[in-house]
């Protein structure tokens, strides 16, 4: 018993003294790499100036703020702009448009960046690759005013989309006047945007998949389309995973510089979302408290999706971002 007890005490005064080693004190940690904590000093000033400390401007959303008083100057009116926003007639229409056209967006374009990955994953000519992958990254850098610009221009009578529409014999019309062809033109447009950007993330997670697995499914007689479907898919699922989770914690945000650009009142039925709500009310109506409290309300959301979409795939795939 007593040698037991003596080596009991050995191995605990050892794991001490590892522990001490390992968890060096922070003064001496930041002496010693000075250099590295100096590299995250301007990440964490971004942070602190763009990030967190606006968040005391959101206060102004329990507030009927007057600019000349300042935030704590105005007065304290709880949650009645919240109240406001859910007493809105069109508040359902408002969020079922931004559902519609977050989850059109979210499913059109993550099939459409996985499916040119593995189209270009598979190209064996390398010059034709980066020829090709280069044309598809470019629209991204192209200006959004210049990209609805363009996408104006093929929804007139005479323009590009009702040229091809022609063809199967539809009448021409103004595309951007129609409320029912809004969200498929917008999203026409976000595909040539955005899809050749969107597939890099995919592309790097399937560059990085074992060869000598590709080369053992052939030997076994996997053709192309079985490598993509058993080896290639199933390694990349989580990044796949994880992008979806981030996609689904910003479904809410629909952007609002393209829909302010192409949209008018005829079409306010389905192009009208949360966003470009807040921005008619914050910064053409001057109601800075009220839309703040609908931006509130719509981060709020969007972090309740993220945790929930979050759960649901720690318990279904064993992935998750915590």
């Amino acid at each position: 018993m007593s040698r037991f007890m003596t080596r009991l005490r050995a191995n605990i005064n050892d794991s001490r003294i590892e522990h001490r080693a390992n968890t060096m004190p922070w003064k001496k940690d930041l002496k010693k790499n000075w250099g590295l904590y100096l590299f995250v000093l301007p990440v964490i000033a971004y942070y602190l100036v763009f990030c967190y400390y606006p968040m005391y401007g959101a206060t102004i959303a329990f507030r009927d703020y007057n600019p000349a008083k300042g935030i704590l100057g105005s007065e304290w009116v709880g949650l009645k702009h919240f109240i406001s926003f859910f007493s809105y007639p069109d508040v359902g229409r408002l969020f079922r448009n931004t559902m519609i056209m977050s989850v059109v967006g979210l499913v059109v374009g993550r099939s459409a960046s996985i499916g040119l990955a593995l189209m270009f994953h598979e190209l064996r000519y390398k010059r034709l690759k980066k020829i090709t992958q280069t044309i598809s990254i470019f629209p991204h850098f192209i200006s959004m005013v210049v990209t609805c610009t363009i996408c104006m221009q093929f929804c007139m009578t005479d323009g590009l989309f009702n040229i091809i529409l022609g063809w199967f014999g539809v009448a021409p019309k103004n595309l951007l006047g129609i409320p029912e062809a809004f969200v498929p033109v917008r999203q026409i447009m976000h595909l040539w945007r955005s899809v050749g950007w969107d597939c890099i993330i995919m592309l790097a997670a399937m560059s990085g998949v074992d060869q000598q697995i590709y080369e053992a499914a052939r030997l076994d007689g996997c053709g192309r389309i079985q490598q993509m479907r058993h080896i290639t898919l199933p390694a990349i699922a989580p990044t796949r995973v994880i992008t979806l989770i981030m996609a689904v914690g910003s479904l809410l945000s629909v952007g609002c510089e393209d829909i302010i650009l192409l949209y008018n009142p005829a079409i306010y039925e389905t192009a009208d979302v949360i966003s470009t709500y807040v921005y008619r009310k914050g910064l053409v109506e001057f109601s800075f408290s009220y839309s703040t409290a609908v931006g509130l309300i719509n981060s709020i959301l969007n972090i309740i999706l993220l945790l929930i979409a979050n759960k649901i795939s720690k318990t279904v795939t064993e992935t998750s971002l915590l």
